[in-house]
């Protein structure tokens, strides 16, 4: 019988609270997106690289429309990170063309491609655009039609200045009422594979996903998700370098705390698969548990071969900045780093609703 527990809908345990509300993404303008690109193209060599700016439009689809369009493998075509698909966006591609001289890409776009994407600049460089190739996202959000306490929100929004905001997976990663959850159970129970790669990557994710926000709301529960606990593995701000605190000494203990007060370090949580876990005492324990209330997905990561790692428990946002348009209108403009998802801070200010439209 499948555990009831790993076929509902994830949640996201704010540690702030707010009855306030407001609509998001009333138009995709009202969620603009830049990509910070880890580095700049070097000008040259077998790999097409080009700076678009698409609305209404996923990432994947863009990429698909690119490969056609240049005459070149779907797989042929790269890129760092997938953007929403309701909203304003600008990143990055790169197609596989050694040798091949392309004109100014932005004239030969059919008008209804143009209509959807814009291309800012076309360059070359040695090597094909991969997945996670990126420093982060600038974001400008507009909320609209705002109900609630304004000096509460504000209040809020100094808190995750502060001490920055729990780090959990969006809603999206889980899909439309968490149905990549139920279509994973499905598959770890033998009832329907993955059709293809992206299916099984996406299921795989969704699942380890699921486990690390069940950790993540524990420790947000107690309230430390953003200070030290026995065993805690520390990941170094802006790195995926990582290291154990054996709790073996008073003075490091004192000089971790320090640490991660000043968001040096981060208290992260598992990324379950097979191997050891890295944690250990009170940290490793919690965990533990957390992973025994999701036999089915633990085997199953476990079994299609995804590896233990660890995901920093929070988010520093230094510079995030508010302005309102009016008394109904708020916007936000923050940096955040790979990974991280908007839509979680905005969870942590108010409840949003979506109103896109394309």
């Amino acid at each position: 019988m499948q555990d009831k527990k790993e076929t509902r809908a994830p949640t996201i345990t704010p540690f702030t609270t707010s009855s306030s509300t407001a609509i998001m993404r009333q138009s995709p303008e009202d969620f603009r997106v830049d990509e910070i690109p880890a580095f700049e193209p070097e000008g040259e060599g077998e790999h097409l690289w080009l700076s678009i700016r698409k609305r209404g439009a996923n990432t994947d689809w863009v990429a698909g429309q690119l490969a056609r369009l240049l005459g070149v493998r779907r797989q042929d075509i790269g890129y760092a990170g997938l953007k929403d698909r309701q909203a304003v966006t600008t990143q990055w591609f790169s197609a596989y063309l050694p040798g091949k001289h392309c004109p100014d890409l932005q004239s030969e776009l059919p008008d209804d491609l143009a209509a959807v994407i814009t291309v800012l600049k076309q360059t070359r460089h040695v090597k094909k655009l991969r997945r996670g190739t990126l420093q982060g996202n600038q974001f400008h959000i507009t909320l609209r039609d705002f109900s609630g306490d304004r000096q509460a929100l504000e209040e809020n929004i100094n808190r995750l200045v502060k001490r920055g905001f729990p780090n959990y997976f969006g809603m999206q990663r889980f899909g439309s009422q968490g149905r990549n959850i139920s279509r994973a159970t499905d598959w770890f129970e033998g009832r329907q594979k993955p059709k293809n790669r992206q299916q099984r990557s996406l299921y795989l994710s969704s699942a380890r996903s699921l486990i690390f926000n069940e950790i993540l709301a524990r420790r947000v529960t107690d309230n430390s998700w953003d200070r030290p606990l026995p065993g805690d593995v520390f990941i170094l701000d802006g790195t995926h370098s990582w290291f154990l605190d054996k709790g073996d000494n008073v003075s490091i203990g004192i000089e971790l705390a320090e640490r991660v007060k000043q968001f040096d370090i981060h208290p992260s949580g598992a990324l379950w698969g097979k191997g050891a876990l890295a944690s250990e005492q009170e940290v490793a324990t919690l965990e533990t548990s957390v992973a025994d209330d999701f036999p089915l997905f633990c085997n199953g990561l476990q079994r299609y071969g995804l590896k233990q790692e660890r995901r920093a428990l929070r988010v520093p946002v230094p510079d995030l900045a508010f302005q309102w348009q009016d008394e109904k209108t708020l916007v936000l403009d923050f940096p955040l780093p790979a990974g991280a998802y908007a839509t979680v801070l905005i969870e942590h200010l108010c409840t949003f609703y979506m109103e896109s439209q394309v």
